[in-house]
């Protein structure tokens, strides 16, 4: 499976044209930095990543209301916004490289796409585009259709997941249909079904699902997942001390329910998971020992998978190596986004006396506000 290597954003919302963002990435990368920094706004730029691998990409950009909000500082100070993805396979390198521009009378329109391969010798195939979709998602001629498949398939494969909305009656606490649990949805529209069908055919996942649910809710004995008449079920659950009694999702605190549908899906079978999985700010409403779990799910998550974090907090970023951390923060001077990998050699004397978060604290290794 091809792995994402780096991505290079220039001209999105917080990050400059003169000062482009480049971000190296391992299995494991740990995005921090305070509010405000731009976190937010390179999940984003996958996110935006998303709605085109779909088909989406004019809707992603009406859902804004204005096109201005991508463009850094607005039209009138950028023009046109590029990025750049590299990934790695068994054949080399392939890089996906795309320009968007802003039209009038509030639009972004896509105004170049490449695909660029090899390692010595590179060979760039342009792809024509009618500047509102992406060409990557359009049917192409055999030949043609190998090279996009090279960009496409690992495109597709990176998915933003965002659980911050866990109040009544958001998605994550609604029935969903039993069979709309091919997958995930990127906010938490479906776990009752997700949750079925690996009850259904993958019961060890499943299993320690429901394991790691009970380390950090103890009174938790298990899912009730029932479809009603209508094929939809719920994420009704059975208390350990009341056997006969049913719960609703409504009975799940903001934190657990988050917790829920994190372990879903950094728990799900390998074959089921995306390529990259981004993930925004996951220790939202989270106890402490919650994180610990939550770390511990990444890592494991990892083996299989590539995993992208954004995060501002302590417990979290202890829980990693100086290495798998990418400091994001804000350049006063410049006003912009900027990003540092942290070098564990380099922090080797002050990492035998402190924290990763107390050198944070200590603004040592920058990404304060």
């Amino acid at each position: 499976m091809d792995k994402l290597k780096k991505v290079i954003i220039s001209g999105y919302k917080s990050v400059s044209p003169k000062y482009p963002v480049e971000i190296e990435f391992g299995d494991i990368t740990v995005l921090l930095g305070a509010n405000g920094s731009g976190k937010s706004n390179i999940i984003s730029f996958f996110k935006m990543l998303n709605y085109m691998m779909d088909g989406r990409f004019q809707l992603f950009v009406e859902k804004a209301g204005t096109g201005q909000v991508f463009l850094h500082n607005g039209s009138k100070c950028t023009t046109q916004i590029d990025g750049k993805l590299e990934f790695e396979g068994d054949r080399g390198m392939n890089r996906y490289k795309f320009q968007l521009a802003f039209a009038i009378p509030d639009r972004l329109i896509i105004t170049s796409e490449e695909i660029i391969w090899g390692d010595r010798n590179l060979q760039t195939l342009s792809l024509p585009s009618d500047y509102k979709e992406s060409a990557l998602i359009r049917e192409q001629g055999k030949d043609v259709d190998k090279t996009i498949q090279t960009v496409r398939v690992p495109l597709m494969r990176c998915k933003v997941y965002q659980f911050h909305d866990s109040a009544s009656g958001s998605r994550i606490r609604l029935s969903s249909p039993v069979d709309s649990s091919d997958y995930l949805q990127s906010e938490g529209g479906n776990p009752a079904s997700f949750l079925y069908t690996l009850k259904k055919n993958h019961p060890s996942a499943y299993d320690r699902i429901v394991r790691h649910i009970r380390q950090i809710m103890p009174q938790f004995k298990d899912f009730y997942l029932e479809p009603n008449e209508s094929g939809y079920v719920m994420l009704k659950w059975i208390d350990i001390s009341l056997n006969d009694y049913i719960l609703l999702p409504e009975q799940f605190s903001d934190g657990t329910i988050r917790f829920i549908a994190l372990a879903t899906l950094l728990l799900q079978p390998p074959q089921r998971m995306p390529g990259v999985i981004i993930i925004d700010e996951p220790e939202l409403g989270l106890h402490p020992y919650a994180i610990s779990q939550l770390a511990e799910m990444i890592k494991d998550a990892s083996g299989h998978t590539q995993v992208i974090v954004a995060t501002q907090s302590p417990g979290l970023v202890d829980e990693f190596e100086a290495n798998q951390i990418t400091v994001i923060e804000r350049d006063d001077e410049k006003e912009c986004t900027t990003a540092h990998k942290l070098d564990r050699e380099e922090l080797k004397d002050w990492l035998e006396n402190y924290s990763l978060s107390e050198l944070w604290d200590k603004n040592v290794i920058g990404g304060r506000p």
